[in-house]
């Protein structure tokens, strides 16, 4: 073979080669834009952790408006759900699997807020946004949606004082029933029940209902036994599940008369409301406080300034300062059941008052 042949092959040979090669590159680059593409669902991907179900409102509620806000603002995004079921340890298992999938966000609702600091400790460590929903989480969370909880306790110490009316003296006994400690909400709604409460009336027995109507159930049995049932001038509840086990004992004991607060404004308390065996509820208005943690899941997934949104500041169980997003209850009774759970769309006219309640509708004007 002549030089210039021989050239002319090996120049070939060299074309072909760096031709395979760069084939083999460009392969290569797709697999690895295939891989990424495959771990950006994760990216796009934000968690919400609820605490349980027995309490109505975030199965109803809370995830719908949640799911549903995400989607508006990121239709590219997904929303990984799990519900705790009132377990603490099932919860932090849920964090831990959320962080496994490539989750970049995640509102939780706690369960037991000091008892996941160590989970949202964790969810940091891997570069995870924490958003503490409804419950203060301890921990680096980056920001806090809720209501003010003093003012929710206020609200009810207030409804329950108008409802006793003549009857509220400071003598008169009250029986109060509070939420689970491992809730700092609970805490806040005690407080501020307390600072409308003392005083003005006898706080003769006091127990936490761990927001379990059957707990709280108990406690009202107790409490009836200790004090004597035409001792007790009135009754605090810190939510309306437990009002709801506390009225059937109350009902058991000839006592439906008896003043008695809530608060979440679930369905059945409403109707408890309209028949006369529940003074008031304290009405937390779902959707905004949903589409306020979706707005800010969104804007941390982003990379986005979130002060627009979080424009207060609070400090957790474990001091730290949390950027927060602070809504306002109201308190409904008879009065203005059409004003706020029935005007923003929470219930129907109908639901109110189906079945045995809707004499108890026609009386109370709702129709």
């Amino acid at each position: 073979m002549n030089a210039k042949i021989r050239s002319a092959v090996v120049g070939a040979v060299a074309v072909s080669m760096a031709l395979s090669i760069a084939a083999c590159g460009k392969a290569g680059d797709d697999d690895k834009d295939k891989a990424a593409g495959s771990g950006d669902k994760g990216g796009k991907s934000i968690g919400l952790l609820l605490p349980d179900t027995t309490t109505a409102r975030y199965e109803k509620f809370d995830k719908p408006y949640f799911e549903n806000k995400v989607k508006e603002l990121c239709s590219d995004c997904t929303v990984e759900y799990a519900n705790a079921g009132a377990d603490p340890a099932k919860q932090a298992q849920q964090v831990s699997t959320m962080i496994t999938k490539g989750v970049k966000v995640i509102a939780v609702s706690a369960q037991d807020a000091a008892a996941i600091k160590s989970s949202v400790e964790e969810a940091t460590s891997k570069g995870v946004k924490v958003i503490a929903y409804d419950r203060l989480a301890q921990g680096p969370v980056s920001a806090y949606v809720s209501f003010d909880n003093e003012k929710v306790g206020q609200l009810q110490g207030e409804a329950l004082l108008e409802g006793m009316g003549d009857k509220a003296d400071p003598k008169a006994k009250v029986v109060m029933i509070n939420g689970d400690d491992a809730d700092p909400n609970a805490a806040q709604f005690k407080k501020g029940a307390h600072g409308a409460l003392d005083g003005k009336v006898d706080i003769a027995y006091e127990q936490t209902g761990l927001w379990k109507d059957t707990v709280a159930a108990e406690k009202m049995s107790a409490a009836i036994t200790q004090l004597g049932k035409k001792n007790i001038a009135g009754v605090y509840s810190a939510n309306d599940g437990m009002a709801g086990g506390i009225a059937n004992v109350l009902k058991g004991a000839g006592l439906s008369s008896l003043t008695l607060t809530g608060q979440d404004a679930e369905l059945a308390a409403i109707q408890r409301i309209v028949a006369g065996t529940q003074y008031a509820t304290v009405y937390k208005a779902f959707k905004p406080q949903a589409e306020a943690a979706a707005e800010l899941a969104v804007k941390l997934l982003k990379g986005e300034d979130i002060s627009s949104v979080a424009t207060a500041e609070v400090t957790s169980g474990s001091n730290d300062k949390v950027p927060a997003q602070l809504l306002t209850p109201v308190s409904v009774t008879q009065k203005n059941i059409k004003d706020t759970v029935v005007k923003d769309g929470l219930y129907t006219i109908d639901e109110i008052c189906a079945g045995e309640f809707a004499a108890a509708c026609a009386k109370a004007g709702l129709k």
